[in-house]
């Protein structure tokens, strides 16, 4: 199996961690978060990494290198010029996804013991053109499903903006946990140019074809992208054990 890692991001709401150090290579309880990462794929059969690269790239390349690319085979899509955002990131990457198969998208800065065998089985059993990773928990913005977890639209509790992409009689939201499965046939679907988001993409193409949502509340997830989190996050001892079962 494939996947990508998004871990070009300056980390602005990490200043000043940030200022000389990408947040790739935070540590949460001594360990990076993209060792994590790479670490937690591994774990489920993950063989193959592409991972975008931008802010202090050259730490993150000798990270790596150190590590002898923890014994499998990673790239590096380098966004010299500029950011790409997550949707351009990933059309700047498709050249590695040519097996055919559908891959893994995920952010860096996440932590989580959600199991991607059971996300990535229930990918394969449903067929959609996405399956994304969601969770009920607080958050500003979420996306919206029907009753059969299909993808119908987007909210921002803040400002009451609702973006929809099909009616829907019944319908939720719920919070993304920035995991993806991606069937490689959303390449040839793409018109974006440049740098833009993926969840704008997600939701023009929901209007005519299925993306999924899979739930995942039962799991333990955190999202370290904020300097807030990072105290409480190195005392967590769900952390402790989520490291402990990924790493060893």
């Amino acid at each position: 199996m494939k996947a990508m890692i998004l871990a070009a991001g300056k980390g602005t709401r990490l200043m000043p961690l940030t200022e000389h150090l990408p947040k790739a290579l935070l540590p949460v309880r001594d360990v990076p978060l993209l060792q994590h990462c790479i670490q937690y794929f591994k774990f489920f059969g993950v063989t193959e990494i592409i991972i975008n690269v931008h802010h202090h790239a050259e730490q993150i390349i000798d990270f790596l290198s150190g590590h002898h690319n923890f014994g499998i085979r990673i790239e590096i899509s380098h966004e010299r010029e500029e950011l790409l955002n997550t949707g351009g990131g990933l059309m700047k990457a498709r050249w590695f996804f040519d097996d055919g198969k559908p891959f893994f998208l995920a952010a860096v800065d996440v932590i989580t013991n959600l199991n991607l065998a059971h996300l990535y089985q229930y990918h394969l059993e449903n067929k959609p053109l996405v399956t994304l990773a969601v969770k009920q928990r607080p958050s500003t913005r979420e996306f919206i499903f029907d009753d059969q977890y299909n993808l119908c639209g987007w909210i921002n509790h803040t400002t009451g903006e609702i973006l929809w992409s099909r009616p829907a009689e019944n319908f939720h939201p719920i919070a993304f946990s920035t995991l993806h499965v991606i069937d490689p046939a959303l390449f040839n679907l793409v018109t974006e140019k440049g740098a833009f988001s993926m969840t704008d993409l997600y939701l023009r193409l929901a209007a005519d074809y299925t993306i999924k949502g899979f739930e995942h509340s039962n799991s333990v997830w955190f999202e370290c992208g904020r300097i807030e989190n990072l105290d409480t996050l190195n005392k967590s001892k769900e952390i402790q054990h989520i490291y402990r079962h990924f790493h060893a």
